[in-house]
């Protein structure tokens, strides 16, 4: 079983990593072609680009611009990203087979680096799948990674002899992934996780970010390995509704 996750805005490199690593992500060269590409913008390109402030445009324009392939100034990326999602995984209650087992199972989708493993070290950045960057004969990041992610995630269920894909990643990212393709294949799941609000049930982008986390935060902490085990995911009061599910979308409700 392989689950995948979306990444971070926002990164904080001053939490303690509770394992170091020296590995570099799988598609590091690629990540070096989208930055020399990158490193062309001058910080209010890059406000326009990603549509944020000047002072984080000036930000990452220096971040940018710093970028290279070693481990200086780099973190293992399990313990480098913030947000929701990873409010939910909450990795600091992890323990050290926890995370080990997160190596083997679950990645991480990013519009720099392609896919990464949690102890990958990777340098802060900001770079979002949707950023309409073009990357020489590709006309956007979905263009440039959408078949390396696909037959590497393909790859790693061939190699684990697994044959479940769980899409825990946002629609931003998950578009990424040719689902279909692997679905020839291999069964791949998407939990959608829905809160009741005005009178029905409806998906708020605030908690189902952090329902994300939880769910991978229930895999790795139960080792689970089966779609029966996964629907007794219960924490923070989802519940599993299989009249609302199908074969593809495990639907869990809350209220």
């Amino acid at each position: 079983m392989i689950y995948v996750i979306s990444p971070a805005k926002t990164m904080n490199f001053k939490k303690q990593s509770k394992i170091e690593s020296n590995q570099l992500p799988m598609f590091i060269k690629e990540a070096e072609i989208i930055m020399d590409e990158l490193k062309k913008y001058a910080p209010e390109d890059i406000s326009s680009l990603m549509k944020i402030s000047d002072k984080l445009a000036e930000l990452n324009f220096f971040r940018n611009q710093a970028f290279d392939d070693t481990l200086n100034n780099t973190k293992e990326a399990i313990f480098a990203f913030d947000g929701e999602v990873y409010k939910g995984l909450n990795v600091e209650e992890f323990s050290r087979e926890d995370i080990l087992y997160a190596q083997e199972h679950l990645r991480i989708l990013s519009g720099l680096y392609g896919m990464i493993k949690p102890l990958d070290r990777i340098k802060e950045y900001r770079l979002e799948m949707g950023t309409k960057l073009k990357i020489s004969n590709h006309k956007n990041l979905y263009d440039y990674w959408t078949e390396k992610i696909t037959l590497g995630i393909i790859e790693e269920l061939e190699q684990q002899k697994g044959n479940i894909l769980i899409n825990l990643a946002s629609e931003e990212y998950s578009k990424v992934i040719n689902l279909n393709k692997i679905s020839h294949s291999f069964n791949v799941i998407t939990p959608i996780f829905k809160d009741y609000k005005s009178g029905k049930y409806k998906i708020i982008s605030f908690y189902a970010k952090k329902a994300r986390g939880l769910m991978a935060k229930y895999l790795i902490e139960n080792k689970i390995d089966s779609i029966e085990e996964l629907n007794k995911f219960n924490l923070e009061g989802y519940k599993f509704s299989k009249t609302e599910s199908n074969n593809s979308q495990l639907i869990f409700l809350r209220g």
